[in-house]
């Protein structure tokens, strides 16, 4: 085991969001797999998790990476972007360029870099014709940087068992607790370190919907999910505005 210690970098897919713990906070795939690698490394192995929910990538570039660099780890996962592409404002070529900057400085200090090409979220989403080809071009980008660099690419949007819905949460955009611990086991194999078997097994599909009760099902996410996330954008307001981060500091992992 050569890490020592993991920093985790992004937004709400690092935060953890929708694999909650009992006391309501998140766990999500990277407390996962820092548990993992803690296991490989022994008592003297170090996590921090900066990751919040709502990000946009100028944020998570200047409040994050800074932080994360400093802390001098061994290893570092970095996944932003994916709030920018649902964004009206969105720019692919500052995002592409800015892309390769910020992974040439994490791989600056000699860390491993941990990249993410997205899983395929648009397949329950309105929007798709604007924002997935957005999509593609951020991974894209991802897998162009990752080669570059020398960095460590989990592929999610290779894997088609994303599209098995049970892997979401109830707001569609965010993972649920079986889509994070699949995330985990596909990062560990891309360390060569081996995880649960259980966190990549595939649970069923969920049996078709009538088309009315479909139809009920998408007004009532419209209401709860949609609704709240325009408004939020129309206020210049976020998720995040009121959260830090969870693990801010580098230490044990503690059972």
């Amino acid at each position: 085991m050569r890490w020592r210690s993991f920093v985790a970098v992004g937004d709400s897919f690092t935060e953890g969001m929708d694999d909650a713990y009992p006391d309501g906070t998140y766990r999500g795939w990277a407390d996962l797999v820092a548990t993992r690698l803690a296991a490989e490394a022994g008592p003297d192995f170090r996590y921090a998790n900066l990751a919040i929910r709502g990000r946009l990538f100028p944020g998570v570039v200047a409040e994050q990476v800074p932080a994360a660099v400093a802390m001098k780890p061994d290893l570092i996962s970095f996944a932003a972007g994916g709030n920018d592409v649902l964004r009206r404002s969105f720019d692919p070529d500052t995002l592409v360029a800015r892309f390769d900057e910020v992974v040439r400085q994490l791989r600056s200090g000699g860390a491993d870099v941990l990249l993410f090409r997205f899983a395929d979220v648009m397949a329950r989403l309105p929007g798709q014709r604007l924002v997935a080809p957005r999509v593609q071009l951020l991974n894209q980008a991802v897998g162009e940087t990752a080669e570059r660099h020398g960095a460590i690419m989990v592929d999610l949007y290779a894997d088609d068992t994303f599209l098995n819905p049970m892997l979401w949460s109830t707001d569609r955009l965010h993972l649920s607790p079986a889509g994070h611990r699949r995330v985990a086991g596909q990062v560990l194999n891309a360390l060569g370190v081996g995880c649960d078997e259980e966190w990549l097994m595939v649970p069923p599909h969920p049996a078709p919907s009538p088309w009315l009760a479909a139809r009920a099902a998408d007004l009532r996410w419209a209401g709860q999910h949609l609704a709240p996330w325009v408004r939020r954008r129309l206020t210049g307001r976020s998720s995040g505005d009121t959260v830090t981060a969870k693990r801010p500091l580098l230490g044990p992992i503690v059972d």
